[in-house]
């Protein structure tokens, strides 16, 4: 138990630990004929069992005790929190001056050696006793002190009687042994602010307290001074699990301004200096209600004042939080800066997104350190026009996320005017993400490039094929003749079978150029049946392993279980994946992976054809399904496949997307719609 409170008792509580049964008994009847309560124990575990059952004032211990010793003791008395203050005195009949320094260096208050005169034994015990008396005083007025600063403190920030009541309340349950606290206020003609306090913290105001109870106490007499109760039927909480309460009227002069109700679960927990900190929490709650009701006077006089400011505060905050709303929820990314360069502004789309910065990081930052990824030269330039001119400045650009994804953006510098001059004070920056309509208009092109390509291969196609297969089957004569040696050894002939070589090798490839052609210009409305593209990738995985197309070319094949079919001609749709997947495979000289993955998100089935190969420059990703654009050397490749692919896929409701980065790969993703029942 904790060094105990000894101001209303004359004598004390000592403890005797001593395993001479005739040194106790002499030490009792020295210190009881004193006036002392006495407890005697024989070692150190009883020692131990005894102060925590009971409360003591001082320890008087033997060096000498059975199974663990009295310095032993004296370093566990001292190694526990609410013994820390505990006199702990030895007496022993070792004189030695080691053993006194280690007795002090284990916690001991004193050594006094045996045999000693009782006048000694009780002048340096009550010496010992007084010490610790005035430390607990000191601790208590320390403790009032401190009390009183941080209620101060805390009542110096409350203007109104509920946070009066808050405050107080709260203070007392931390600052005592309460149980439950509260404080209840006079609120200016609007009845009692009450707040309480329990182990739960702040509760309701009409939950725990009788208020009719404690307003009839408060109108009578008995309220001039404080009240004791102890009988469950007169408490003013309404549960009555504890067993006693203190009421203390709140008030300056004649008029009291409320009462401080303090609950205790034991009457020993409230002590005198529970009661001085308790008188003490009520003057200065009495003068914090004083000043509180006076500033609500003040505030009623000015009342249509203050409405009038908060109305036009509260809708000029409206207005201004519309506004951001306004701004936020525009698909935009927007953001504005002073004449200093400064952002002053910054909406919700700058925050998001792969470069997006939070709001409350760039406000106030300069610009170019924010914007660092972006030439400033440029950017100051196109600042320092919108300033000095007063025009509207747009541009487009492009950018490219690290997963090869293009966006497409329309950037315009806006200038704001403010005051009499017009001058421009500072410029808005809107950044629209056009990447749709881009790709829509390219898609449009495109489509209607190939429509071009289709009606010009229906045109000329097969005017084409013909002289193409005249020139062929001549020179096919040519080369037979000159087998069957008709040119005889002339030397001639050699140069003569190279050329006709040259020619019919020309012809067939103009001729499977006219044939891609053809590709435009037929229909491609063939019998649409239900598709599984599982076995569409596993199929192509075999054709282009059979063409033994590159070296060191590893192909997975990824494909989900269930995946729903689509509806279309399998023959074209295996036309176009194998197109991508040659295409990878001419990706990657060195070797590589190729990766043919085929699932489904909602009603689409999805099939990725990824290679790990070269990948594709960013200024040719917008050609590369224009017909007759390719990257290969010539004789490799028409350019035709992947147009051929965006028509196929087109035909059947779908699209062909692509994603790529220099030196790392390109994927190709078709994307078909599921059949329907």
């Amino acid at each position: 138990m904790a060094l105990s409170s000894i101001e209303r008792h004359a004598a004390a509580t000592l403890l005797i630990v001593d395993d001479d049964r005739s040194a106790r008994d002499g030490l009792r009847s020295i210190f009881e004929t004193a006036g002392h309560k006495t407890i005697t124990v024989s070692d150190a575990p009883g020692a131990l069992r005894l102060l925590r059952e009971q409360s003591c004032d001082l320890v008087m211990l033997d060096v000498e005790l059975p199974e663990v010793d009295g310095l032993a003791l004296c370093r566990l008395v001292r190694a526990q929190p609410s013994f820390k203050q505990l006199p702990l005195v030895v007496f022993s009949a070792n004189d030695s001056e080691g053993l006194k320094v280690q007795a002090f260096t284990a916690g001991a208050d004193d050594y006094i050696v045996k045999p000693s005169t009782p006048g000694e034994l009780l002048s340096r015990i009550n010496s010992h006793l007084g010490i610790a008396q005035r430390e607990s005083d000191l601790r208590g007025s320390n403790r009032e002190l401190s009390f009183l600063a941080d209620l101060g403190r805390g009542l110096l920030r409350t203007l109104y009687p509920e946070q009066v009541a808050r405050q107080v309340a709260g203070a007392l349950f931390e600052g005592t042994n309460a149980a439950q606290t509260a404080c209840a206020i006079r609120n200016n003609g609007k009845g009692l602010a009450v707040c309480v306090f329990d182990r739960e913290g702040s509760a309701g105001s009409s939950a725990l307290i009788n208020q009719k109870r404690l307003e009839k106490w408060l109108a009578s007499a008995r309220a001039d001074s404080s009240l004791r109760l102890t009988n469950r039927k007169d408490f003013m909480f309404r549960n009555a699990e504890h067993k006693i309460e203190y009421v203390v009227p709140i008030g300056l002069g004649e008029k009291n301004s409320g009462a401080l109700v303090v609950a205790f679960a034991e009457a020993s927990d409230c002590s005198e200096s529970e009661y001085r900190l308790i008188d003490a929490a009520v003057q200065q709650a009495a003068l914090a209600a004083q000043i509180s009701r006076l500033y609500l006077k003040a505030r009623e006089s000015a009342a249509t004042l203050a409405e009038e400011v908060d109305r036009r505060t509260a809708e000029a905050e409206m207005q201004q939080r519309f506004t951001e709303a306004i701004i936020d929820t525009l698909p935009l990314s927007l953001y504005a800066i002073d004449r200093e360069y400064r952002i002053v502004a910054w909406n919700r789309n700058r925050e998001l997104g792969e470069l997006g910065l939070p709001r409350g990081f760039v406000l106030g930052k300069n610009i170019f350190e924010v914007l660092t990824k972006q030439n400033r030269e440029l950017l100051e330039r196109e600042f320092g026009r919108v300033f000095a001119t007063g025009e509207i400045h747009r541009v487009e650009q492009e950018t490219v996320t690290n997963e090869g994804d293009s966006n497409h953006w329309l950037i315009s510098k806006i200038p704001m005017r403010a005051g009499e001059t017009k001058r421009v004070t500072h410029v808005i920056t809107v950044g629209e993400n056009i990447t749709v309509r881009v790709k829509a208009h390219r898609a449009v092109a495109r489509a209607e490039k190939l429509a071009a390509v289709g009606r010009l291969a229906a045109g000329v196609v097969h005017e084409i094929n013909n002289p193409l297969a005249t020139i062929a089957a001549c020179a096919e004569s040519l080369e037979k003749r000159i087998q069957e040696g008709a040119f005889g050894n002339s030397p001639d002939a050699d140069d003569l079978r190279e050329y006709l070589g040259l020619i019919r090798d020309e012809a067939f490839r103009c001729k499977s150029i006219t044939n891609g052609l053809l590709d435009f210009s037929r229909l491609r409305a063939g019998q649409r049946v239900p598709v599984d593209m599982t076995e569409v990738i596993k199929g192509t995985a075999r054709l282009v392993t059979h063409q033994q197309r590159g070296d060191n070319i590893r192909i997975d094949i990824e494909a989900e279980d269930n995946l729903p079919v689509v509806l279309g001609d399998a023959g074209q749709l295996q036309q176009a994946v194998v197109a991508l997947a040659t295409n990878a495979i001419d990706a990657m000289p060195d070797g590589g992976t190729l990766t043919l993955r085929a699932t489904h998100s909602g009603s689409r089935v999805l099939v990725q054809v990824k290679d790990t190969g070269i990948g594709i420059s960013p200024e040719n990703m917008t050609k590369i399904f224009d017909p007759f654009f390719t990257t290969k050397d010539v004789g490799r490749g028409t350019g035709l496949g992947l147009a051929v692919c965006y028509g196929i896929l087109s035909d059947h409701g779908g699209r062909l997307d692509v994603r790529s980065n220099v030196a790392v790969g390109t994927t190709f993703t078709i994307t078909l719609p599921v059949a329907t029942e």
